[in-house]
């Protein structure tokens, strides 16, 4: 029998805060580009930026915070972000319930 090497990945919130300057919105572009792409492959469940507070929030599956840490540095925003990086124990939401049962 193979050795089948199974990773259990895990839900890390991730909060970015953010300062600004002329060259930081040219950047925003190929950031949402990438930023796509890990929603594509299910690596980030789900990002949501706040301009008010300049603040952004994303969940991520990953196996650790470094890895979640590799994939940060890789935005091309990365160096206008200060990072804290939690991993979760609890996830839910409505998204994750089953639909209704509606009766015709």
């Amino acid at each position: 029998m193979e050795n089948l090497n199974i990773h259990r990945l895990n839900k890390y919130q991730v909060t970015v805060h953010f300062n600004m300057d002329d060259q930081f919105m040219t950047l925003v572009p190929p950031h949402r580009v990438y930023i796509n792409s890990l929603i594509e492959k299910n690596i980030l469940d789900y990002y949501t930026v706040s301009m008010e507070s300049q603040r952004s929030w994303m969940i991520f599956n990953a196996e650790s915070k470094k890895a979640v840490e590799q994939y940060l540095s890789k935005s091309p925003l990365y160096k206008y972000w200060t990072i804290e990086i939690d991993e979760l124990f609890v996830y839910d939401g409505q998204n994750y319930r089953l639909p209704a049962l509606q009766l015709n």
